[in-house]
């Protein structure tokens, strides 16, 4: 059913969240794991018009995916990371949940409230209005 199964991970604590929940599916199906982090910071988004050099932010964020994709490989998974950059982190996670042949996007929602979701966004909103891809959300109650 599920064969390539994209998590998507913000660099916080709500990421154990859908890990958690996503480790038995992707063995049960024998699904690989693409694992995405879109580094939205200023530098971030200017990286390559400006021919910047590797921001805190990216180094910080790409070591995060590399050792996520390490502990998952050492527990028998088939895994691949990428760090998206320079775009809204929802069109960062469709990019490459079509390039990859994603057939699942998993992520953990951070369960804000309405009036909070108006004036941050909401990633998980704005990815189940533009994809056919079923996602899975799993509220998390870390902070």
């Amino acid at each position: 059913m599920y064969r390539k199964i994209l998590i998507s991970l913000d660099n916080s604590p709500t990421d154990e969240t859908i890990l958690v929940h996503i480790r038995p599916l992707a063995r049960l199906m024998k699904a690989e794991l693409v694992l995405v982090h879109v580094a939205d910071g200023f530098a971030a988004r200017l990286q390559d018009e400006l021919n910047l050099a590797d921001s805190e932010e990216i180094k910080k964020d790409q070591g995060y995916l590399d050792g996520r994709c390490q502990e998952l490989t050492q527990q028998g998974f088939k895994v691949k990371s990428i760090l998206a950059q320079g775009k809204e982190p929802a069109e960062g996670i469709l990019n490459v949940a079509g390039s990859e042949g994603c057939d699942l996007i998993a992520m953990a929602t951070h369960g804000h409230k309405f009036v909070k979701d108006v004036l941050l966004g909401s990633v998980a909103e704005n990815l189940r209005h533009r994809t056919d891809i079923p996602i899975l959300m799993v509220r998390s109650h870390l902070k």
